[in-house]
Parts: C-alpha cells; sequence; structure tokens
C-alpha cells in the first residue's frame, strides 16, 4: 500500500524506538512513563478524556495534499484510506483499539470466512441493516462486493493497484481483468456493459452471502478483504467513469459519515450520515459530528494550530509535526507530561527509491543490472538516514522486506555499500565512462526528500552520476508519474522516491512482491513502477503462495527478498516510524498503522482550548 510521503524526524537520541518492527502482535517494551513501544501502537501517549465519552462537534483536520481517488474501489494510499474510514465500510478493517490496530476484525462481515472445499471454498456473511444513504436507503448486498470487485480492475487509470496480491487466488479473475483492460477506458457505456455481461466465475451472490471460489487455499483472504478492490459499491456508481473527477463528485455512503463537499486538493467535508445505524458497525464509534479537511496548509503552521489548542485545528490530516518540532514533542512524551503525540511503526518503507528500468535515457543505461547495482554503490545510506532524523527513528533498511514480515533479511545483508570509486569503475565496465544524468522525481511537500536528494547529488558526484531535480505536488507524484505508463518511457523520470507498506497485517510478505515486482504488475496493471519482470522472480513467488507451510513460505520469501535486491531495481534506505500530533481536546486518540495516523472515526472532543 502507498503511503504518505514522511517528514524529517530530526531526533537526536530515541534509543526506546530502536527495535524491530514488528507487522502484528508482538511484545511491547515501556518507554519513560509517556506510553510503550509495540508492534501495534508505538510510543504513545493515549489521551482518554475525563469520565464518558462526548458526541458532537466538528473535528477539524489539517493538511498539505489530498487523496489519491474518492472513490469506492480505486485508493490505494493511506491518505484516500483515512477519508474513507469515515464514509466507506469493508468487509473486514482494522479497529482502534489499543493492542489490536493490527488485528483483522470483521466490519460489514459478521464473522471471518468460513471455509470448505478444502480450503477452496470461502463464504462470508454481511451484516443486515447496513445502508447506502440513497433515496430511499438500499441495503448493502453481497451483490454490491462482486460489483466493487469487478470495478477494482476497469481499464481506466484509476484502477486498484494491489490486484496482484490475490487475483491469481479468486477463479476467473485473471480472465475477467484481461477482458476487462481491452475495454475503452473512455467510454462508460462499454464499462458498464462489460460488468453487466462479464461475470467473475469464482464469485456468487445470495442476498447477504457471499460466495468465493479459490485455485487454491489462502489463509490470507481476510486480510486481503480489508483493501479497496472488496469494497462494495452501489449500483449508481455505473453512472460515472471509476476514480473520475465526476465520480468524486457523488459518492454514496455507507459509513457513519457522507460527503458533503470535495473540492480537490483544497477540502472535504463530510457531515452525519442519516441512514448509519451504530448497532451495524463494530470498527467506528462516530463520536463527532462533522469533520472537515483541509488541504492547503503547511506543517510548521498545522503544528502552531494544534499545539496552541486552536479550535481551528484538532489533529493531521497527511501532514505531521515538522522536524523542528519533534525533539521536544517526544522528549515530553517520553517523560509523560504529553498524551497528544505518538511515533508508531508502520512495518514499511518511506521512502525508497525505484530505478526506471525502461527509460530511454542515458542510452537506456537503467536495463542494466550492472547499471542499477553501481547507481546503488554511489549511494550513502547512512547520510539518506541522517536525512530522516538517525538511526533510532528510521533504521537502516537494505533489502526489501522490513524486520518482523516474514523473510526479512538480517540488516547485515547490504550487497552494496557505499563506495564511489568501485561504482565509477562498474560503470566504466558497464560501457559508461562519462557517467550519468539522472531526473529524481520527489513530492516537493516533504521536510525531507529534497534533503535525500541533495545528499545523493553530492555522494554520486565522485562516481560520475548528476542528478536534476523534479519535484512535484504530492497528488501528482503516483498520479501523473509513478503510475504514468508514458512519462516513465518517455524518461521524464529515471528514479522516484515513493513509499510501501504492507497491505495487510502477519504473512505479508505477498503484499510486498506481487504489487511491486512481478510481471503482472508492471504498471498500468499494477504498481510495479519498475518495470523490471522476472520469470524467475514470478516462480518464487508463486512458489511462497502456494507453499504448504509457514516455514517454506518464509524461506521462499527471503530468497525472493535477495533476488530482487541484488537485481538492484529498487533502492530501500529505511524502515520508518510515523509521527502525529493532535490537539489536547481530542481524546481517545488510537494510532492504526493502516492510516498512519490517529483514527478519526473513534475521537471525541472535549471543549477546545479548555
Amino acid at each position: 500500500m502507498r503511503t504518505r510521503t514522511r517528514g524529517s524526524l530530526a531526533v537526536a537520541s530515541l534509543a526506546v524506538l530502536a527495535m524491530t518492527v514488528a507487522a502484528c502482535g508482538g511484545s511491547s517494551a515501556k518507554g519513560g512513563g509517556g506510553g510503550s513501544v509495540s508492534a501495534d501502537s508505538g510510543l504513545q501517549g493515549i489521551n482518554p478524556g475525563t469520565g464518558a465519552a462526548k458526541y458532537g462537534g466538528t473535528l477539524n483536520m489539517l493538511g498539505d495534499g489530498d487523496v489519491d481517488y474518492m472513490d469506492y474501489n480505486s485508493s490505494y494510499y493511506t491518505i484516500g484510506y483515512q477519508v474513507q474510514r469515515l464514509w466507506l465500510r469493508d468487509l473486514y478493517a482494522y479497529p482502534a483499539v489499543a493492542g489490536k490496530v493490527t488485528t483483522v476484525t470483521p466490519d460489514l462481515a459478521t464473522g471471518f470466512p468460513v471455509f470448505t472445499n478444502g480450503g477452496k471454498t470461502a463464504t462470508v456473511t454481511l451484516r443486515s441493516g447496513v445502508y447506502w444513504n440513497t433515496t430511499p436507503k438500499t441495503p448493502v448486498t453481497a451483490a454490491d462486493v462482486i460489483l466493487g470487485v469487478k470495478r477494482s480492475c476497469n481499464p481506466t487509470p484509476t484502477h486498484f493497484g494491489g490486484l496482484a496480491d490475490y487475483e491469481a487466488v479468486i477463479q476467473g479473475l485473471p480472465a475477467f481483468c484481461a477482458g476487462f483492460a481491452k475495454v475503452s477506458p473512455t467510454s462508460l457505456s462499454a464499462i458498464n456493459a462489460y460488468m453487466n455481461n462479464h461475470q467473475i466465475s469464482g464469485l456468487s451472490a445470495s442476498g447477504q452471502t457471499l460466495t468465493v471460489q479459490l485455485t487454491q487455499p489462502a489463509s490470507y483472504l481476510d486480510g486481503a478483504m480489508t483493501m479497496d478492490s472488496w469494497a462494495p459499491a452501489p449500483p449508481q456508481s455505473e453512472n460515472y467513469l471509476p476514480g473520475s473527477a465526476a465520480s468524486g463528485q457523488h459518492m454514496i455512503a455507507d459509513g457513519p459519515y457522507q460527503i458533503k463537499t470535495y473540492v480537490p486538493s483544497k477540502t472535504i467535508d463530510l457531515v452525519r450520515n442519516p441512514v448509519w445505524n451504530a448497532s451495524t458497525d463494530p470498527i467506528r464509534k462516530a463520536y463527532v459530528t462533522a469533520i472537515n479537511m483541509t488541504e492547503t496548509g503547511n506543517r510548521q503552521n498545522i503544528q502552531q494550530v494544534l499545539q496552541t489548542n486552536s479550535s481551528a485545528g484538532g489533529m493531521e490530516f497527511d501532514a505531521f509535526p515538522p522536524a523542528s518540532s519533534l525533539p521536544g514533542l517526544i522528549a515530553s512524551m517520553k517523560a509523560g507530561t504529553t498524551k497528544d503525540m505518538n511515533v508508531g511503526p508502520t512495518s514499511g518503507s518511506n521512502p525508497y527509491l525505484v530505478f526506471n528500468t525502461v527509460s530511454p535515457n542515458n542510452n537506456k543505461a537503467l536495463a542494466s543490472e550492472a547499471v542499477r547495482q553501481a547507481i546503488s554503490m554511489a549511494i550513502n545510506r547512512s547520510h539518506l538516514i541522517q536525512d530522516l532524523g538517525g538511526p533510532d527513528v528510521a533504521p537502516e533498511l537494505c533489502s526489501i522486506l522490513p524486520q518482523g514480515i516474514d523473510g526479512a533479511q538480517p540488516n547485515s545483508y547490504c550487497p552494496f555499500p557505499y563506495d564511489p570509486a568501485k561504482a565509477k569503475a562498474a560503470l566504466k565496465a558497464a560501457g559508461f565512462p562519462n557517467g550519468l544524468k539522472l531526473t529524481v522525481v520527489y513530492n516537493a511537500q516533504s521536510t525531507t526528500e529534497p534533503k535525500i536528494e541533495q545528499s545523493m547529488a553530492a555522494d554520486m558526484a565522485p562516481a560520475g552520476i548528476t542528478l536534476k531535480a523534479l519535484a512535484v505536488p504530492p497528488q501528482d507524484l503516483y498520479t501523473k508519474y509513478a503510475y504514468n505508463p508514458t512519462a516513465a518511457h518517455n524518461g521524464t523520470w529515471d528514479v522516484i522516491m515513493v513509499g510501501w507498506g504492507p497491505d495487510w497485517y502477519g504473512s505479508s510478505a505477498l503484499s510486498f512482491f506481487n504489487p511491486l515486482y512481478s510481471c503482472a504488475a508492471v504498471v498500468p496493471a499494477g504498481s510495479n513502477y519498475t518495470y523490471f519482470c522476472s520469470s524467475a522472480l514470478d516462480n518464487l513467488i508463486n512458489q511462497a503462495i502456494a507453499a504448504p507451510s509457514a516455514s517454506t513460505a518464509t524461506s521462499l520469501w527471503g530468497q525472493a527478498d535477495k533476488m530482487v535486491t541484488n537485481e538492484a531495481i529498487t533502492y530501500q534506505i529505511d524502515q520508518d516510524f510515523q509521527p502525529d500530533y493532535h490537539s489536547s481536546f481530542v481524546h481517545n486518540a488510537i494510532y492504526v498503522p493502516e492510516l498512519q495516523n490517529f483514527d478519526p472515526a473513534n475521537v471525541w472532543m472535549s471543549t477546545p482550548s479548555a
């Protein structure tokens, strides 16, 4: 899952966070009075408030960027997930309950999938009494889930980016999506005709019962069903092109809130959904009456508003504390004098570098493994980690999987240590004695990525590599660059900074390799921005998916990790922790790793500035 671009973590010493990130479960180690470090909460001072939770009020969330897509089935981004948490319900979700925020929990579903037929048939029952806010209201059914799955592989650029996680194990889904890809992406009538006249053989619905036929047992199915591609979509979604601007103005809600207004890159305002019934929703308490999200701020001003407890603030949206604020905030958190801060593990890597292997620049140099390895030797990872705040909050990551994910390599596995002289010689041997000129794309709003580019430029110069910086708005980073085949094939960029986290927790190595590195996921089909395709790697991925035991799967994922690392198609920097802050009048702020933020669907407010 794509993650929000992080800011700088300029922390002098935070040894309590220098520990292994676990993807789920795990024990916790006590911090200095301010909270505890664990796999699912991080170092967190929970502000529960006094007395009973209060209903009412407007929660103001402040940010500097937008969602990727306002849609039922297209978002593949933590910021998109934050907003959807409020108006759209999934089959399964992660609860805002301390100690359980990485535990898959039924949301629309009444319980976990029931497996029969040797694990190859899964049955999911949806709750009754859940409605779309249509006029009149209409029930959410299993057929709506199938429509959502169909929409997720639509032929427009907005199709869901994580299908490679599980597509092959759903009977008929690969064939359905392959046929859908041939439909005109600009013809609404053609898209609807295909969805209405073609079925996914492995999916069937009867009332509130969804039946899924699998090609092989998939114990991770409930985790995969937390994603957008399994969210229901109402029949009215067929009135607009999926993920389009027009569609984004007509979202129909089944969660506790509905979208009142959405001005892209500016504001999102949500109000109470009158057809939502709290008794049917085990995930969202929905204490506040309305939520307003502002997307035009800057991090320094946002932090000031939140720390002064102005009624104009309350929580961050996609912004987080600037570097200058973090040392004092974290020290106060550790001392127990603030309950408004969290530094939480993400089980992800953010940012990391992607090499465009189809770039025509430098006589197609990036298509060469030897060249990519040479570039990797020209990057000083330790300098980039300092740009991110140092190893206490940005522990080194040389290979693909963060620690805590099955198959992760020990950090001693770093095949390309910094050696500019060796890198220069390797480039010469590969046929590039005059070095390379690379265009590097990054988020212009980030407080760390410009520093990373500058460090890279200085460190890579002795190897004969020069960089051209291309800073872009955060909302354009993925949609106009990473997910744009034309930009890649035209050489608009050579290197891009992106982030990634697991699509679910537990045995989630699959959600790194299938979406990011498999042949089936090469953009625009998935999130393989590298355009690298290897039958050997695909074979390892398929073996791991079909492994008869968890230990065998872990071994195979480890082999895949080493293979991709040695191919040098991406360059990992660190495994990151996410800082978040809220005003003190916001209570019950629980950090949820999937959102990389406190869950706005479960906070309540006392009087601002009281």
